[in-house]
């Protein structure tokens, strides 16, 4: 049972890890690839695709809140909280930072999202940016009022399907006063001031929770919980694929905004995919470099988030916005990444210092 247990949690380790790199991967393209190379190159569609592995990422951070041991309400909440000031740090980071040292964000980058350079609009708007952290903040929230209530691993399933079925009727839904307004779009945007409304994309950390519990109650069995898994998955690829044969436009017509449809059957690509990284990994040793890497990503994982958008952000400055073909792109993926991994190494190195002196100094006085 230990070695079913351990290569659990590095299967899921490995597919987070993977989400990181595809991240930053998806990150390069949409800042620096131009348009054509985004939509009509081969690495421009390939890159998209991969982007739709990032969703790992939710599924899993579900999977972990429930091995988690920081389950009481209160620490669940802190910790929405903390992901929350994350989130919002590296807006301020990413955009508003340039505004003092660069004077200004790009005029290609600002075009584009319609807006004007310079002024307290245009600053408010990028603080305030909806990113995949907002949404993590916000729905352990949601986590925390379901595992205060209920241990049943249905309840997160069917709240998960419940925000699924509803999401693109209550997409776009506001209340008309200022401020509420964005505590709206938060969870129900159809606009890119928000990448990831709670509606629909909560669910895909639900059912993470949702496999959590399952795999603890098949008492952490790794054979039985990854074949039970693939077979979800290939219900909910079967569902989702229908409904989005019978309506593409309403169901998947807009990744960050998915309908029912869309959203089913993405979660049931990332459950075959999980049964897949578990095979993988179930064929190789476990201290290879690669699976060590990917291991490392998935354990840093959101401070290496900040430290990639905040990079490629900046980087606008030097190789511009939306500008280069698909060999230029194809060659600054390993500069990101290769960048971004080693600041993060530099960072734990400085952190890990600093809590030694912390440590030290009070046996010294």
């Amino acid at each position: 049972m230990e070695v079913q247990q351990k290569k659990r949690i590095l299967a899921i380790d490995i597919a987070r890890g993977m989400s990181v790199i595809f991240m930053m991967m998806i990150h390069t393209m949409l800042i620096y690839g131009s348009i054509p190379t985004q939509t009509n190159t081969i690495l421009g569609e390939i890159t998209l695709w991969l982007g739709r592995g990032t969703t790992m990422f939710l599924v899993s951070m579900g999977i972990s809140f429930v091995l988690s041991r920081r389950q009481s309400f209160l620490k669940v909440c802190k910790r929405g909280l903390y992901i929350l000031a994350i989130g919002y740090g590296m807006n301020f980071l990413k955009f508003l930072v340039p505004e003092f040292i660069f004077g200004g964000l790009p005029d290609a980058f600002i075009s584009a999202y319609g807006l004007k350079s310079g002024t307290l609009e245009t600053g408010i708007f990028f603080l305030l940016l909806g990113d995949i952290l907002q949404l993590a903040g916000v729905t352990l929230f949601i986590m925390g009022v379901i595992n205060h209530f209920s241990k049943s691993k249905y309840v997160p399933l069917i709240v998960a399907l419940a925000i699924i079925a509803i999401s693109k009727e209550v997409s776009g839904y506001r209340v008309g006063v200022a401020g509420l307004d964005y505590i709206c779009d938060l969870f129900f945007s159809n606009k890119f001031n928000v990448y990831f409304p709670v509606f629909p994309w909560s669910a895909f950390i639900l059912l993470g929770m949702f496999l959590g519990r399952w795999y603890k109650e098949l008492q952490e069995n790794q054979t039985i919980f990854f074949k039970k898994m693939l077979l979800l998955g290939f219900v909910f690829i079967a569902i989702g694929g229908i409904l989005n044969f019978i309506n593409p436009e309403y169901h998947f017509g807009d990744y960050y905004h998915l309908g029912p449809g869309g959203s089913i059957l993405l979660l049931g690509a990332n459950m075959v995919l999980y049964w897949f990284v578990n095979f993988i990994v179930s064929l190789f040793k476990e201290d290879n470099l690669v699976f060590k890497g990917l291991i490392f990503c998935s354990k840093n994982v959101t401070s290496l988030y900040v430290i990639q958008w905040v990079l490629i952000n900046w980087g606008m400055y030097l190789i511009g916005f939306w500008k280069h073909d698909q060999i230029t792109v194809l060659g600054l993926f390993p500069i990101v990444i290769t960048l971004s991994i080693s600041i993060q190494v530099l960072y734990n190195s400085i952190r890990a210092l600093l809590r030694e002196k912390w440590v030290k100094e009070p046996l010294i006085n």
